[in-house]
C-alpha cells in the first residue's frame, strides 16, 4: 500500500526559527528522505513554501473565487510530505515516527486512495 506522511506545522514556526536552526531542520529531514530512499519505501519527498506565497481556488457554479495567503483563520499549514510506497499502515506509523518533524510538529499519516472511500 502506499501512504503519505503530511507534515503539519504551526503557522509561524518557521519565523521564529533562526536561519541556521532552519537550515539544521531541513538537513535532518533531506538525510531522512535519503535513509527512506535507500530502503526503497520513498516515492517522492517536499518541502512546501510557507501560506503566504499561496493561493486557494474554488469554483462554484462557474464562478472562480481566489483567495490569496496568508489565512488569517489558520493555525496548522501542510509544511512538506512524504510518499511512501510498499508499506503497511503499522509501517508507515513507525517511519512516521522516526520523523525528524515529529519532535517540532505533527506528522499526519494518510493511505492513498479514492475520494469515494
Amino acid at each position: 500500500m502506499s501512504y503519505m506522511l503530511l507534515i503539519v506545522e504551526p503557522v509561524g514556526q518557521r519565523a521564529e526559527r533562526t536561519e541556521e536552526q532552519g537550515r539544521a531542520a531541513y538537513a535532518a529531514m533531506v538525510k531522512y528522505g535519503e535513509a527512506l530512499h535507500e530502503r526503497g519505501k520513498l516515492v517522492d519527498a517536499r518541502s512546501l513554501a510557507s501560506t503566504s506565497e499561496s493561493v486557494r481556488v474554488q469554483s462554484r457554479e462557474g464562478r472562480a473565487t481566489l483567495l490569496d495567503g496568508p489565512y488569517a483563520e489558520a493555525k496548522e499549514m501542510i509544511g512538506g510530505f512524504f510518499l511512501l510506497q510498499n508499506v503497511t499502515r503499522e509501517e508507515a506509523i513507525a517511519i512516521a515516527q522516526e520523523c525528524p518533524a515529529a519532535q517540532w510538529c505533527t506528522v499526519e499519516v494518510r493511505r492513498l486512495g479514492p475520494c469515494f472511500e
